[in-house]
């Protein structure tokens, strides 16, 4: 059998990119059980209500829902478990120092398999405030009908 190369989106929170100014966006690996990476090229998840929190120099996250594998037996694994990121011993440091400066948390952005290996790529993230909210969607609303006015005018 051929190995999987590419990379395949099993899951993506759109809501973090309304809620949060995203700063830096960093790639991690995760420690998973098996029937997790089952339920995964399943393409089920959900990153919705997750974050990633730094302790004793290790990066874990939480609240990522993966559903369990509905063939799975026994050994199934619980959905809302607390998972290990895979981060370099600098890029956890580094993480530390900026979220300890204040306002900033790590977010997850996507989740997908990069070459047959499970990432995360989270994001070094600043909540949006409800008018911030309001007028990126006004520049995207612009944004959009500029676009659609200069297709008309091209036709």
């Amino acid at each position: 059998m051929p190995r999987e190369t590419g990379r395949k989106v099993v899951a993506q929170n759109k809501r973090a990119r309304h809620d949060y100014h995203i700063e830096d966006t960093y790639e991690a690996g995760l420690v998973l059980q098996g029937t997790e990476v089952k339920s995964l090229r399943l393409g089920r998840a959900s990153l919705v209500d997750g974050y990633a929190t730094l302790k004793d120099g290790e990066a874990w996250l939480i609240n990522i829902h993966i559903p369990e594998y509905t063939m799975g037996t026994w050994t199934n694994h619980a959905a809302r478990r607390t998972r290990k990121l895979l981060l370099h011993r600098k890029e956890i440091e580094k993480l530390a120092a900026k979220t300890k400066e204040g306002g900033l948390t790590l977010v997850p952005l996507s989740l997908y398999f990069k070459d047959g290996k499970a990432k995360v790529e989270i994001a070094l993230a600043k909540g949006k405030k409800d008018w911030d909210k309001r007028q990126s969607l006004a520049e995207k609303q612009a944004k959009r009908e500029m676009a659609r006015e200069i297709r008309h005018r091209n036709r």
